[in-house]
């Protein structure tokens, strides 16, 4: 008998706009993130992302980047929620938002997140902005991840 664990690094992304993760996923595709696993929302991910934070799990997303717009609290409600789960795993969780607000961003901090990205209408800003996200995600590599 033979196990076969996909380990292959991915990139979870939360966003309850379905054309919005799909243009957000292919920016960071173009600037080198790997997989993109997208999750329709808030309890999407935590139905489907939940049984992956076990201790046993093998195929754990290397970040998740999380962009709700239900309402204006919506990304620290999911934070504060979820950071407790995968905050032990060391998994940088970080957020979409809608303009860089210092009180936003610091709450954002203060419940869990790793880093705090703005979410551009400007499409060259926009750009940008994926590409310091994937940068982001490079530079939080555990180095001794292969074969884990």
């Amino acid at each position: 008998m033979s196990l076969v664990v996909d380990n292959t690094p991915y990139v979870a992304l939360i966003d309850d706009d379905a054309h919005s993760a799909r243009l957000l996923a292919r920016m960071l595709l173009a600037h080198g993130a790997p997989r993109i696993e997208t999750f329709s929302g808030s309890e999407d991910a935590f139905t489907r992302l939940s049984p992956l934070l076990a201790p046993t799990a093998r195929a754990l997303p290397t970040l998740v980047i999380v962009d709700l717009k239900a309402h204006s609290g919506a990304n620290l409600e999911f934070v504060t929620a979820f950071t407790p789960g995968i905050g032990r795993l060391d998994i940088p969780l970080v957020v979409m938002a809608q303009r860089f607000d210092r009180d936003v961003a610091a709450a954002l901090y203060d419940a869990g997140a790793a880093a705090v990205f703005t979410r551009h209408a400007e499409l060259d800003a926009y750009r940008r902005e994926a590409a310091n996200i994937v940068s982001f995600w490079a530079r939080s590599q555990r180095l001794d991840a292969v074969g884990m």
